[in-house]
């Protein structure tokens, strides 16, 4: 897999002297590509450039003039010969600020975002270049948006208003990532992306179950990887890069490889990633409470207990990880086309670090607590026709297979058994998506989706002296969970200034499990449930005037128990253990939200959201019995019973506010809002913080940004999360919040200042900065992990 920098520039300069017909199309400021540029001769209309602003113009040549048109550019005509001496790089000006932009998340097809009623962000290329997030968890933070939990480095846990883990969606290509045993507490399967091979991300806010089902309750995460290009014309097309990266506060050394070639019918794109990070240096300037004094030691076959020489080091937090991606893409008509897809990512073992800060009897209560390799595999084949019927004009399926691997590995200090536990999901999903514009305005589309999941858990107690293993209780029944749904949408065009857009889906879902009671006395053997959910949405927008735009939406979205709600036995905190609770029903949530954009002259956008949802039966964790016991020795510890129930409700409000404003063409300010706050409430009326509604948060940033350069100044900053409105299940984690001076615990807030640059020329794009620069010490909300402290990063792409 090693290519020489050498043989990479002559394979650039041989591409380059191939293709003298195919142009490129970017953005003048940003230089990136602007895909669907309208390019037209006096004689023949019109060519259209590629998602990646590509386009053959042979059949231009003779024209004395060729015009490049796009929405919110200045219009260009420029002879053959102009574009010649341009080195076919066409270079486009925003004529304004943007309103939109074409955004595929919110119907699965390509739409302008505004004329869609909800909230939808999207992370371009130039910010994720200039940022150089280490995770796809780091580069959803780009947004401003997105709040990031981690409870070790291997993590990352999405929060999006008010809701978080398995209420939100992940879809990657468009295929749902969510499965059977996504769970309530913060998950990290997002790190398995790897943001060298994504393309394009897009977050929506708020529900999106009648296109996306279960569990888009909060937001929507959609992904685009790179995709293999197509020739325009009988030549070889290549393009591909090389990539480092290198970051000083966990020693990180990334490095990876994209390459894609296409033929005019058939197109292959493979990425390569390997990352390495060390152990996580914290920052100086912060609570003490963060520090952990000690490291355990494995020495002769005892746990030795050390004093941390560092005590800004986080240890143990390094891991490395490997990411494959491989796609083909066939296109055998202008109709027609086919794309496959394998993506391969594994980790080695972490160490899930805020439980090896957990105390017992004055010393650490774990000698062991680690997560083995995190795998995830998908074969996915997407099949496109475009034909006008009477039924469709396009039609999309979706077939999936996905395979996601997990295990936890804990031993208690001086015991010699670890107890590990095994997951495995199977994952089949197929979806049947179809568009059809009836006359000028009706959109509709519609669709139908299947998902079964097949879940299989093992449990071990393994002996490290004899190295012997014995079978130990399971995290999870043997289970299978499904679902079937139909949905169907239409956005109707009213008039020139008023869209609106309805939809309706239903769902059906059922469950199957097997529950083990060798080592557990539970009262049942089986669980399963048989259900269906109805939701729908509602919205409109309203333009006014030229630039502006008001939108307003309300709609229902649902989560089906799975296996995690209702199977699942853990330690949630100390002195308690989750136990299976047979008897869910689904959550609803009912959600109305206003929002609204604009643009003022050509250099000032602001754009906010204001938005409520409520939550009926919310499956939240309380207080238990299990054979009329409200506690069992669990651990070798006597713990207090708890279980995923149906509280009474929770609701969540909030308010979302962005805007940017550009000095000129080059400098800009900008920054963004958010704050949200959520209530659970029990049957008896009780109420509750919730647990992943994050404190407000946002950034303020200035940056200049002009051809070859990019360069950004910005802060972050996170709001406090008093002792009295920390949620009960956060209150009792002394090992991972701050003590105030009463001695309970809260989230004290803070703030960052950062400095990013790039410089690109030609093939070579160099990226720099110091994150951090002031060394503090915090923990976002909820982490277990402290935030880095002074991180110099710097990363060199080779591209063509």
């Amino acid at each position: 897999m090693k290519l020489s920098i050498s043989g990479f520039a002559l394979l650039l300069l041989f591409c380059s002297a191939s293709f003298a017909q195919q142009i490129t199309v970017v953005d003048m400021i940003t230089e990136e590509p602007i895909s669907d540029v309208h390019i037209s001769g006096s004689t023949q209309h019109y060519l259209k450039t590629n998602e990646d602003g590509i386009v053959d113009i042979s059949s231009l040549s003779k024209e004395d003039s060729i015009s490049f048109r796009h929405v919110g550019y200045h219009t260009m005509s420029l002879t053959p010969k102009m574009i010649k001496k341009m080195n076919y790089r066409v270079e486009m000006t925003i004529t304004s600020l943007p309103l939109g932009e074409l955004v595929v998340a919110t119907n699965r097809w390509k739409v302008q975002s505004e004329t869609s009623p909800q909230k939808v962000s999207t992370i371009k290329p130039a910010e994720v270049k200039l940022q150089n997030p280490q995770t796809a968890a780091d580069l959803l933070a780009i947004s401003g948006k997105v709040y990031i939990q981690k409870s070790q480095q291997g993590g990352g846990s999405p929060m999006i208003r008010g809701f978080a883990t398995n209420r939100l969606l992940y879809s990657i290509d468009g295929v749902r990532m969510n499965t059977a045993i996504f769970r309530g507490g913060n998950i990290q399967n997002v790190i398995s992306l790897d943001p060298y091979s994504i393309k394009n991300t897009e977050v929506i806010f708020g529900p999106g179950s009648v296109i996306y089902g279960s569990d888009a309750i909060g937001g929507v995460m959609s992904f685009t990887t790179l995709e293999p290009l197509l020739s325009t014309n009988d030549s070889l097309l290549v393009k591909g890069s090389l990539a480092g990266r290198y970051s000083t506060a966990n020693q990180e050394q990334s490095k990876h490889i994209d390459i894609s070639l296409g033929w005019k019918k058939i197109g292959f794109a493979t990425s390569i990633s390997h990352v390495n990070y060390g152990d996580l240096v914290m920052g100086s300037n912060g609570p003490d409470d963060y520090i952990k004094p000690f490291n355990v030691e494995r020495i002769n076959d005892s746990d030795v207990v050390s004093i941390n020489e560092n005590e800004n080091l986080q240890t143990p937090s390094g891991y490395d990880q490997l990411n494959i991606m491989q796609k083909i893409k066939f296109r055998p008509s202008d109709k027609l086309e086919f794309d496959y897809g394998f993506h391969y990512s594994t980790t080695s073992d972490y160490g899930r670090y805020d439980r090896h800060l957990r105390m017992r009897n004055g010393l650490p209560r774990y000698g062991d607590w680690y997560y083995g390799p995190q795998k995830w595999m998908m074969n996915h084949l997407e099949v496109k026709l475009s034909t006008p019927t009477k039924l469709f004009d396009d039609v999309k399926l979706n077939l999936a297979y996905q395979n996601f691997e997990e295990s936890r590995h804990s031993r208690s200090l001086n015991k010699d058994t670890r107890e590990d536990r095994y997951e495995k999901v199977d994952a089949a999903s197929a979806n049947l998506d179809f568009i059809k514009s009836i006359d000028s305005t009706h959109t509709i589309t519609y669709g139908l989706e299947y998902v079964n999941n097949n879940v299989n858990s093992i449990g071990e107690d393994y002996n490290i002296i004899e190295e012997i293993a014995s079978p130990g209780p399971a995290r999870y029944p043997n289970a299978v969970w499904q679902s079937y749904a139909a949905f169907i949408t239409d956005k109707i065009t009213l008039s020139k200034k008023l869209d609106l857009s309805i939809g309706v889906r239903y769902n059906h879902f059922s469950m199957d499990a097997d529950f083990d009671t060798t080592f557990y006395p539970f009262p049942f053997t089986k669980a399963s449930f048989n259900n269906g959910a109805l939701t729908g949405s509602a919205g409109v927008v309203l333009k006014v005037g030229k630039n502006s735009i008001l939108t307003s939406n309300v709609s229902t979205a649902f989560r089906s128990p799975n296996v995690d709600d209702m199977g699942k036995v853990f330690d949630s905190e100390p002195g308690a253990v989750v136990i299976p609770n047979p008897n869910l029903e689904a959550e609803y949530a009912y959600n109305g939200d206003l929002g609204f954009a604009s643009v003022l002259g050509r250099r000032f956008k602001i754009d906010g959201a204001f938005y409520y949802t409520y939550l009926q039966n919310a499956l939240v964790r309380r207080d238990y019995t299990l054979n009329g016991e409200d506690s069992i020795l669990y651990d070798g510890v006597m713990s207090k019973v708890q279980a995923i129930q149906n509280a009474a409700y929770a609701h969540v409000f909030g308010v979302q506010f962005g805007f940017t404003y550009h000095f000129g063409e080059s400098f800009y300010l900008g920054g963004d809002l958010n704050y949200q706050r959520g209530v659970d409430v029990t049957e008896d009326g009780q109420e509750s913080p919730s647990r992943h509604a994050a404190p407000m948060f946002g950034n303020l940033k200035a940056g200049y940004r002009y051809k070859h350069w990019n360069v950004q100044v910005y802060g972050l900053y996170n709001a406090a999360v008093r002792s009295e409105d920390m949620p009960p299940s956060e209150q009792g984690k002394t090992e991972i919040y701050a003590l105030d001076e009463n001695g309970n615990t809260y989230s004290p807030e803070w703030y960052t200042l950062n400095l990013k640059a790039s410089y690109q020329y030609r093939f070579i794009h160099v990226s720099a900065g110091v994150e951090n620069i002031l060394d503090k010490r915090y923990k976002p909300y909820s982490s277990g992990i402290a935030a880095p402290g002074r991180n110099f990063v710097i990363s060199l792409r080779l591209s063509l």
